[in-house]
């Protein structure tokens, strides 16, 4: 599977960082470069991602995270902290969300930690009995991994800003709007299938 990279220098960072030091979080436009049918619809992808959770998932979430020069290694994270059940935030549960990266920024994960309590976690890794591991992606790849796993972004000692792409998508019944995402332009919206609507979920411009 090939993607393309030329919404790169589109979504640059022009705001203030929102993710540290030198480092950017943008939602995506619906617009080319920038967005494009097979990033959200690949059959290789599609069936993975079903696989993991049920045939009725659905993408909500459209965006980039953009290190610049002077960037630094963002702290061990996951994403979308908010717990299905507030009172049980560490109860294991069959998984319902997803993210789907790609593009040029190298991300370090640790394996398994989306399994343990949070605390456990974090635990593990600054004692070093977990390991972060870098999981560098070339043009052409994709990263397909559980939100809970913990996670940091690395620097970026070039010129040129470096973006990873990210959607996630969720099983139906989930909604979660802890992320900007932008309003995907009706004419984009009217030019895709009935199948492939049913795979997004995002505002409609208009």
């Amino acid at each position: 599977m090939r993607f393309g990279h030329g919404c790169l220098h589109t979504c640059t960072a022009r705001r203030f960082p929102n993710r540290g030091a030198h480092r950017h979080f943008l939602a995506m436009p619906f617009d080319p470069p920038c967005f494009a049918p097979q990033f959200f619809f690949d059959p290789d992808v599609l069936s993975i991602v079903r696989g993991l959770m049920d045939h009725r998932i659905v993408a909500d979430q459209w965006g980039c995270d953009v290190p610049v020069r002077g960037s630094e290694y963002q702290s061990a994270h996951v994403d979308y902290e908010r717990p299905l059940f507030p009172e049980f935030p560490d109860l294991a549960l069959p998984l319902y969300a997803v993210v789907m990266s790609f593009s040029l920024e190298p991300i370090e994960i640790a394996p398994g930690t989306h399994r343990m309590r949070r605390a456990s976690a974090l635990r593990a890794l600054a004692v070093g009995e977990i390991a972060m591991q870098a999981v560098p992606l070339e043009i052409g790849d994709v990263l397909i991994r559980h939100p809970w796993a913990l996670h940091r972004g690395t620097p970026n000692t070039t010129d040129t800003p470096r973006v990873l792409v990210t959607i996630r998508y969720v099983r139906r019944w989930y909604a979660d709007d802890s992320r900007e995402v932008r309003a995907m332009p009706r004419a984009v919206w009217d030019s895709l299938t009935a199948d492939q609507k049913t795979v997004m979920r995002f505002p409609i411009a208009g």
